[in-house]
Protein backbone atom coordinates (compact mmCIF):
# COMPACT_ATOMS: atom_id res chain seq x y z
CA UNK A 1 0.00 0.00 0.00
CA UNK A 2 1.36 3.46 -0.90
CA UNK A 3 2.45 5.70 1.96
CA UNK A 4 0.91 9.12 2.56
CA UNK A 5 4.05 10.77 1.14
CA UNK A 6 3.82 8.69 -2.03
CA UNK A 7 0.19 9.67 -2.48
CA UNK A 8 0.66 13.42 -1.89
CA UNK A 9 -0.94 15.16 -4.90
CA UNK A 10 0.24 18.26 -6.69
CA UNK A 11 -3.26 19.65 -6.24
CA UNK A 12 -5.06 19.63 -2.94
CA UNK A 13 -8.17 18.29 -4.67
CA UNK A 14 -8.29 14.62 -5.55
CA UNK A 15 -7.15 13.47 -8.93
CA UNK A 16 -4.01 15.64 -9.12
CA UNK A 17 -0.60 14.53 -10.38
CA UNK A 18 1.94 12.99 -7.98
CA UNK A 19 4.80 15.24 -6.99
CA UNK A 20 8.24 14.38 -8.38
CA UNK A 21 11.02 13.47 -5.95
CA UNK A 22 12.62 16.91 -6.29
CA UNK A 23 9.43 18.63 -5.21
CA UNK A 24 9.21 16.36 -2.17
CA UNK A 25 12.63 17.62 -1.12
CA UNK A 26 11.32 21.18 -1.34
CA UNK A 27 8.36 20.25 0.84
CA UNK A 28 10.66 18.70 3.41
CA UNK A 29 12.81 21.83 3.50
CA UNK A 30 9.69 23.94 4.05
CA UNK A 31 8.90 22.28 7.38
CA UNK A 32 9.25 24.64 10.30
CA UNK A 33 7.84 27.69 8.50
CA UNK A 34 4.47 29.16 9.39
CA UNK A 35 2.87 31.75 11.61
CA UNK A 36 -0.58 30.54 12.66
CA UNK A 37 -3.85 32.44 12.41
CA UNK A 38 -3.92 35.97 13.87
CA UNK A 39 -6.00 36.29 17.03
CA UNK A 40 -7.24 39.82 16.34
CA UNK A 41 -10.70 40.41 14.95
CA UNK A 42 -11.82 41.06 12.37
CA UNK A 43 -9.78 38.91 10.06
CA UNK A 44 -9.59 40.60 6.66
CA UNK A 45 -8.77 38.58 3.56
CA UNK A 46 -8.16 39.65 -0.02
CA UNK A 47 -9.20 36.90 -2.44
CA UNK A 48 -7.54 37.63 -5.75
CA UNK A 49 -9.13 37.53 -9.17
CA UNK A 50 -7.18 39.40 -11.82
CA UNK A 51 -10.21 39.26 -14.14
CA UNK A 52 -12.04 41.62 -11.76
CA UNK A 53 -9.36 44.31 -11.87
CA UNK A 54 -10.64 47.07 -14.08
CA UNK A 55 -12.26 46.98 -17.53
CA UNK A 56 -11.32 43.82 -19.40
CA UNK A 57 -9.52 42.40 -16.37
CA UNK A 58 -5.97 43.04 -15.27
CA UNK A 59 -2.66 41.40 -16.01
CA UNK A 60 -0.02 40.19 -13.60
CA UNK A 61 1.36 43.69 -13.04
CA UNK A 62 -2.03 45.05 -11.95
CA UNK A 63 -2.63 42.05 -9.72
CA UNK A 64 0.75 42.50 -8.06
CA UNK A 65 -0.02 46.17 -7.40
CA UNK A 66 -3.25 45.12 -5.73
CA UNK A 67 -1.45 42.56 -3.57
CA UNK A 68 1.16 45.14 -2.56
CA UNK A 69 -1.58 47.63 -1.65
CA UNK A 70 -3.43 44.99 0.38
CA UNK A 71 -0.28 44.09 2.31
CA UNK A 72 0.44 47.77 2.95
CA UNK A 73 -3.14 48.16 4.19
CA UNK A 74 -2.58 45.36 6.71
CA UNK A 75 -4.89 42.62 5.46
CA UNK A 76 -4.45 39.41 7.43
CA UNK A 77 -4.68 37.05 4.46
CA UNK A 78 -3.88 37.35 0.77
CA UNK A 79 -5.55 34.34 -0.84
CA UNK A 80 -4.16 33.73 -4.33
CA UNK A 81 -7.09 32.35 -6.32
CA UNK A 82 -6.06 32.25 -9.98
CA UNK A 83 -7.14 28.74 -11.09
CA UNK A 84 -6.47 29.29 -14.79
CA UNK A 85 -2.80 30.19 -14.40
CA UNK A 86 -0.25 27.61 -15.58
CA UNK A 87 1.75 26.01 -12.78
CA UNK A 88 4.94 28.00 -13.35
CA UNK A 89 3.12 31.31 -13.63
CA UNK A 90 1.21 30.55 -10.43
CA UNK A 91 4.41 29.62 -8.62
CA UNK A 92 6.09 32.84 -9.75
CA UNK A 93 3.09 34.95 -8.72
CA UNK A 94 2.94 33.35 -5.27
CA UNK A 95 6.70 33.72 -4.83
CA UNK A 96 6.50 37.44 -5.56
CA UNK A 97 3.53 37.83 -3.22
CA UNK A 98 5.48 36.07 -0.46
CA UNK A 99 8.37 38.46 -1.03
CA UNK A 100 6.04 41.46 -0.73
CA UNK A 101 4.46 40.13 2.48
CA UNK A 102 7.71 39.06 4.15
CA UNK A 103 8.13 40.81 7.49
CA UNK A 104 4.52 42.04 7.60
CA UNK A 105 1.36 40.80 9.31
CA UNK A 106 -0.09 39.53 6.01
CA UNK A 107 -0.11 35.79 5.29
CA UNK A 108 -0.12 34.58 1.68
CA UNK A 109 -2.27 31.51 1.01
CA UNK A 110 -2.75 29.60 -2.24
CA UNK A 111 -6.05 28.23 -3.40
CA UNK A 112 -6.00 24.44 -3.39
CA UNK A 113 -2.30 23.97 -4.26
CA UNK A 114 -0.25 22.56 -1.41
CA UNK A 115 2.74 21.92 -3.67
CA UNK A 116 2.89 25.51 -4.94
CA UNK A 117 2.31 26.95 -1.47
CA UNK A 118 5.16 25.00 0.10
CA UNK A 119 7.56 25.43 -2.79
CA UNK A 120 6.98 29.21 -2.87
CA UNK A 121 7.14 29.62 0.90
CA UNK A 122 3.51 30.63 1.34
CA UNK A 123 1.89 30.59 4.77
CA UNK A 124 -0.96 28.25 3.90
CA UNK A 125 -3.58 26.82 1.57
CA UNK A 126 -7.26 27.56 1.17
CA UNK A 127 -9.30 24.48 0.29
CA UNK A 128 -12.42 24.24 -1.81
CA UNK A 129 -15.44 22.27 -0.65
CA UNK A 130 -14.38 19.31 -2.78
CA UNK A 131 -10.67 19.41 -1.89
CA UNK A 132 -8.84 16.71 0.04
CA UNK A 133 -9.49 16.46 3.81
CA UNK A 134 -7.47 18.95 5.83
CA UNK A 135 -5.88 16.29 8.10
CA UNK A 136 -4.36 14.60 5.04
CA UNK A 137 -2.69 17.86 4.03
CA UNK A 138 -1.75 18.79 7.60
CA UNK A 139 0.59 15.77 7.78
CA UNK A 140 2.74 17.34 5.05
CA UNK A 141 2.67 20.94 6.27
CA UNK A 142 5.03 22.74 8.65
CA UNK A 143 4.00 23.90 12.09
CA UNK A 144 1.88 27.04 11.92
CA UNK A 145 0.86 26.42 8.30
CA UNK A 146 -2.64 27.79 7.74
CA UNK A 147 -5.45 25.70 6.30
CA UNK A 148 -8.89 27.16 5.55
CA UNK A 149 -11.89 25.76 3.74
CA UNK A 150 -14.88 27.16 1.87
CA UNK A 151 -18.30 26.02 3.08
CA UNK A 152 -21.85 26.90 2.11
CA UNK A 153 -23.98 26.13 5.15
CA UNK A 154 -24.05 25.25 8.83
CA UNK A 155 -24.04 21.47 8.39
CA UNK A 156 -21.09 21.65 6.04
CA UNK A 157 -19.26 23.98 8.41
CA UNK A 158 -19.79 21.65 11.36
CA UNK A 159 -18.67 18.64 9.33
CA UNK A 160 -15.52 20.36 8.06
CA UNK A 161 -14.60 21.51 11.56
CA UNK A 162 -15.17 18.04 13.01
CA UNK A 163 -12.64 16.53 10.58
CA UNK A 164 -9.91 18.57 12.23
CA UNK A 165 -6.84 20.18 10.71
CA UNK A 166 -8.46 23.51 9.81
CA UNK A 167 -7.73 26.98 11.16
CA UNK A 168 -10.75 28.83 9.77
CA UNK A 169 -13.75 28.59 7.44
CA UNK A 170 -15.11 30.93 4.78
CA UNK A 171 -18.86 30.83 4.23
CA UNK A 172 -20.61 32.19 1.16
CA UNK A 173 -21.91 33.51 -0.85
CA UNK A 174 -23.63 35.62 1.80
CA UNK A 175 -24.93 38.26 -0.61
CA UNK A 176 -25.30 38.24 -4.40
CA UNK A 177 -21.82 38.45 -5.89
CA UNK A 178 -20.36 39.27 -9.30
CA UNK A 179 -17.68 36.66 -8.59
CA UNK A 180 -20.36 33.95 -8.49
CA UNK A 181 -22.96 35.03 -11.05
CA UNK A 182 -26.16 33.04 -10.92
CA UNK A 183 -25.50 31.58 -7.48
CA UNK A 184 -28.25 32.30 -4.99
CA UNK A 185 -26.90 33.92 -1.82
CA UNK A 186 -27.14 31.87 1.35
CA UNK A 187 -27.88 34.94 3.48
CA UNK A 188 -26.86 36.23 6.87
CA UNK A 189 -29.00 33.67 8.72
CA UNK A 190 -26.95 30.84 7.20
CA UNK A 191 -23.78 32.65 8.24
CA UNK A 192 -25.03 32.98 11.81
CA UNK A 193 -25.97 29.30 11.92
CA UNK A 194 -22.51 28.31 10.64
CA UNK A 195 -20.79 30.55 13.21
CA UNK A 196 -22.76 28.79 15.95
CA UNK A 197 -22.19 25.31 14.53
CA UNK A 198 -18.42 25.44 13.99
CA UNK A 199 -15.82 25.99 16.74
CA UNK A 200 -13.63 27.83 14.25
CA UNK A 201 -13.46 31.43 13.02
CA UNK A 202 -15.93 31.85 10.14
CA UNK A 203 -15.32 34.59 7.58
CA UNK A 204 -18.10 35.92 5.37
CA UNK A 205 -17.60 36.12 1.61
CA UNK A 206 -19.77 37.11 -1.31
CA UNK A 207 -20.99 40.60 -2.09
CA UNK A 208 -19.91 42.02 1.26
CA UNK A 209 -19.87 45.83 1.42
CA UNK A 210 -18.95 48.07 4.36
CA UNK A 211 -22.58 48.11 5.44
CA UNK A 212 -22.67 44.36 4.95
CA UNK A 213 -19.59 44.01 7.15
CA UNK A 214 -21.54 45.46 10.05
CA UNK A 215 -24.32 42.95 9.43
CA UNK A 216 -22.04 39.91 9.19
CA UNK A 217 -20.25 40.97 12.35
CA UNK A 218 -23.62 40.93 14.10
CA UNK A 219 -24.18 37.43 12.76
CA UNK A 220 -21.03 36.19 14.46
CA UNK A 221 -18.54 36.32 11.60
CA UNK A 222 -14.88 36.55 12.60
CA UNK A 223 -14.13 38.72 9.59
CA UNK A 224 -14.55 39.29 5.89
CA UNK A 225 -13.03 37.74 2.77
CA UNK A 226 -13.63 39.68 -0.43
CA UNK A 227 -12.70 40.10 -4.07
CA UNK A 228 -14.83 42.92 -5.44
CA UNK A 229 -14.58 45.06 -2.31
CA UNK A 230 -10.85 45.44 -2.99
CA UNK A 231 -10.93 45.39 -6.79
CA UNK A 232 -11.12 49.09 -7.69
CA UNK A 233 -7.66 50.21 -8.85
CA UNK A 234 -8.52 53.91 -8.81
CA UNK A 235 -7.56 56.54 -11.38
CA UNK A 236 -3.82 56.07 -10.80
CA UNK A 237 -4.08 52.28 -10.82
CA UNK A 238 -2.44 52.08 -7.39
CA UNK A 239 -5.45 50.81 -5.38
CA UNK A 240 -5.21 53.89 -3.18
CA UNK A 241 -8.66 53.32 -1.64
CA UNK A 242 -7.84 49.82 -0.41
CA UNK A 243 -6.34 51.00 2.86
CA UNK A 244 -9.46 53.03 3.69
CA UNK A 245 -11.66 50.01 2.96
CA UNK A 246 -9.65 47.82 5.34
CA UNK A 247 -9.83 50.52 8.00
CA UNK A 248 -13.61 50.78 7.65
CA UNK A 249 -14.00 47.01 7.92
CA UNK A 250 -11.97 46.98 11.13
CA UNK A 251 -14.08 49.80 12.57
CA UNK A 252 -17.16 47.62 12.13
CA UNK A 253 -15.79 45.33 14.85
CA UNK A 254 -14.97 48.15 17.28
CA UNK A 255 -18.49 48.96 18.38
Amino acid sequence: RASADEMLPSRASSGGRSLPAGARAVLGAARGRGRGLPTRRPLVALVTSRRRLGPGGGGAEVLERQIAAAVAAGVDIVQIREPDLPDRALFELVSRAVDVARGTASAVLVNDRLDVALAAGAAGVHLRTCSAPAPALRRHAPRGFLLGRSVHGAAEAARAASEGGLDYLVLGTVYASASKPGRAPCGVDALAAAARAAPLPVLAIGGVTIDGAREVRGAGAAGVAATGLFAEPGPAGAFDALSAVVTEIRRCWEY
